[in-house]
């Protein structure tokens, strides 16, 4: 189906906004890399919800607004921003630095969730340590580590060298600012996750070796309830490298969710 793009003002911040389909919303929060478009599983996504895939306050073309100086920030402000759009029941998806923003925002108020789903996500320590440093490695390292497929971690190398620098050391800075110390954690998070009751699904990549399955093993252990799916031959990015796997395991998730569930929880 064909989607949209706008700027749309929540919370004094102009950002942009993606969205496409019809159906039950489903809101997608990107990773620190930023906003990856409207990409193939989304378009897929939006056969069966209505998909709105946001770009975070202090990324790409959005707003960095002055009172943005934690993850805790884009959580209180993707409440109002569910709140303001009107989304109710809302099946919340969340990537990496998307993924933490999503549990921060659970664990806040899960009253307009319908579910969650954290893919491949920070925000938690594994085995009492955080993720390994992605501002000390090269950018091959990185890229290496990302993908299962070497031939796309090599496609995307050539792709950064012709990519807008300005934007990838904006996003970058953002990321420095709201994540990097402590790196990509929230010491506080761990012991307020028992707090979210909505169905919860993790999903990694096998291969992941920015964010390892160790970290979704953190989050089922202490999300009462949660499913995690590890996904072979996938990196940090499962949803790109093994769509269908990807799919498969969410509409087994969604369409496993008895109906009703979570009504009577208050705002």
């Amino acid at each position: 189906m064909p989607h949209s793009e706008e700027m749309i003002a929540i919370a004094g911040a102009s950002i942009r906004l993606l969205r496409g389909g019809a159906g039950p919303p489903l809101v997608f929060l990107h990773g620190a890399g930023g906003h990856t478009g409207w990409l193939p599983f989304l378009e897929e996504l939006s056969q069966r919800w209505a998909v709105v895939a946001p770009e975070h306050p202090g990324f790409g073309v959005s707003d960095d607004p002055p009172w943005l100086d934690e993850i805790g920030d884009l959580a209180f402000f993707y409440l109002d921003f569910l709140r303001a759009l009107g989304l109710d029941r809302v099946h919340l998806v969340g990537t990496s630095l998307g993924g933490w923003i999503a549990a921060e925002m659970a664990v806040r108020s899960t009253a307009r969730l319908a579910s969650l789903t954290l893919v491949g996500a920070v925000g938690v320590t594994a085995e009492g340590a955080p993720i390994d440093d992605i501002f000390r490695m090269p950018v091959a390292e990185n890229l290496r580590r990302f993908y299962a497929d070497p031939a796309r971690a090599e496609r995307r190398l050539a792709d950064l060298a012709r990519a807008d620098q300005a934007a990838i050391a904006r996003n970058r800075a953002t990321v420095m600012r709201l994540a990097y110390r402590p790196r990509f954690h929230n010491p506080g998070l761990a012991k307020w996750l028992h707090r979210i009751d909505v169905p919860t699904l993790l999903i990694w990549g096998e291969v992941d070796g920015l964010v390892p399955p160790r970290f979704g093993e953190a989050y089922r252990a202490l999300i009462p309830g949660a499913r995690l799916v590890v996904l072979p031959e996938a990196g940090h990015a499962p949803f790109d490298e093994q769509k269908e796997a990807f799919l498969a395991a969410f509409l087994d998730f969604v369409d496993g969710i008895p109906a009703g569930a979570g009504d009577t929880r208050p705002e």
